[in-house]
């Protein structure tokens, strides 16, 4: 295997050994991980391209397009972003981050998705009433999932990108924020772990909530009474990051964000039959880069925790830019802000670039020479799933 392995590189041979066998995994957990060690093989088919200087065919498979893959996320961003850019506002944006405490890890793992809508719920809900509370209008947020940490641990956090003001409740005015301030941080947090606690509370009481294995013992309500109270007693982490410049820089910055998953191809360094080691920064030790290097059954395992639930939406929108009368709503604002244009996008990553389909490359892989010419399709192989052509 190559010093830079990709991780359908990693996969396919995992996949097909017994080691995989004693991985605990739900079906849709094993049906990604198989589609990402199918991305850019013969089992998903692709097109054959001919070159007329050397004669000979190059084939170039298809990808899986899988939300869960580093290799095909790129340019999925770039269409997501094609769609955002008509809903950005002038006007600064901030963004903030609001982290669930590791004390409720092995809850959420079991529950995955009834407690990420929750997180989405307390936070945006938070944001939306301090926007009431404070300036009297109604703010646009776009909030983000992620799941992991740099090491590929359990770390549940909601990225959110927040319009520096709002369309007024009377509404015939834009009320705008300072340009550098949006709320006190440590007021968020307490409102977020009243909120997040609360619906707790609420699933629990309403047996919403699944408790399995060793997690069983925490299902008694004196137990989980107990876990709250232990899960409240810290801050919660609300952290606010420098505001954007410009929507033009949010668009930059969501080009990278949204679509990212839990570990990038660059972070990929090496692997082996016995090993996979990646870079990764170390946060409590002044953000240092630094590697670690696991066993192929604990990468694959620790990938899997950040697949997400089966059709869970992990991008979503709301107050000014939620679904329903968004388009009418945002051209409201944009008349209360007297009709300013938006400055042009930063040009995206090339790393956005990627394309999710089979397309004629730009020479020829043996001779090196361009003109390549696609002379057919070349259809998915039967029972080649792990196959690495």
């Amino acid at each position: 295997m190559s010093l830079r392995p990709t991780l359908g590189q990693i996969l396919r041979p995992f996949l097909a050994s017994p080691a995989a066998a004693a991985l605990h995994l739900s079906p849709h957990q094993w049906k990604t991980l198989r589609a990402l060690a199918a991305c850019r093989t013969s089992a998903l088919g692709g097109q054959a391209f001919y070159c007329p200087h050397c004669r000979r065919e190059h084939v170039v498979a298809h990808s899986c397009r899988n939300r869960h893959c580093p290799h095909c996320q790129g340019a999925a961003a770039v269409d997501w972003l094609a769609q955002q850019a008509a809903t950005l506002l002038p006007v600064p944006y901030f963004h903030l981050v609001f982290t669930l405490p590791h004390t409720l890890n092995g809850l959420i793992r079991q529950n995955r998705a009834v407690l990420f809508k929750l997180l989405f719920d307390a936070a945006t809900q938070t944001l939306l009433e301090f926007g009431s509370e404070r300036l009297d209008a109604q703010l646009g947020i776009t909030a983000v999932l992620h799941t992991w940490s740099q090491t590929l641990g359990d770390h549940y956090h909601l990225h959110c990108i927040v319009t520096g003001g709002g369309v007024a409740a009377d509404p015939s005015r834009w009320v705008a924020t300072a340009p550098y301030y949006l709320f006190p941080v440590r007021a968020l947090s307490r409102r977020l772990r009243g909120k997040y606690l609360a619906g707790l509370n609420a699933l629990h009481a309403a047996g919403k909530l699944a408790f399995h294995g060793a997690l069983q013992e925490t299902s008694p309500p004196e137990k989980f009474a107990a876990l709250v109270r232990q899960a409240a007693a810290p801050e919660w982490v609300v952290y606010a990051k420098r505001p954007f410049a410009g929507p033009g820089q949010v668009l930059a910055y969501l080009s990278r964000y949204t679509h990212r998953v839990a570990l990038s191809p660059r972070r990929l360094l090496a692997a082996n039959e016995t090993s996979v080691t990646f870079a990764y920064k170390d946060y409590a030790d002044d953000s240092r880069p630094k590697t670690m290097t696991l066993t192929p059954a604990e990468f694959v395992r620790r990938f899997a925790l950040h697949v997400l639930p089966e059709r869970f939406v992990k991008i979503r929108h709301y107050g000014l830019l939620g679904n329903r009368h968004k388009q009418s709503r945002l051209a409201h604002a944009r008349q209360l802000l007297g009709g300013a244009p938006l400055p042009p996008p930063q040009p995206l990553p090339e790393l956005l670039r990627a394309p999710t389909t089979a397309i004629a490359p730009a020479c020829c892989p043996f001779c090196q020479r361009s003109g390549l010419v696609k002379v057919r399709d070349v259809p998915p192989r039967p029972g080649a799933r792990f196959d690495s052509s």
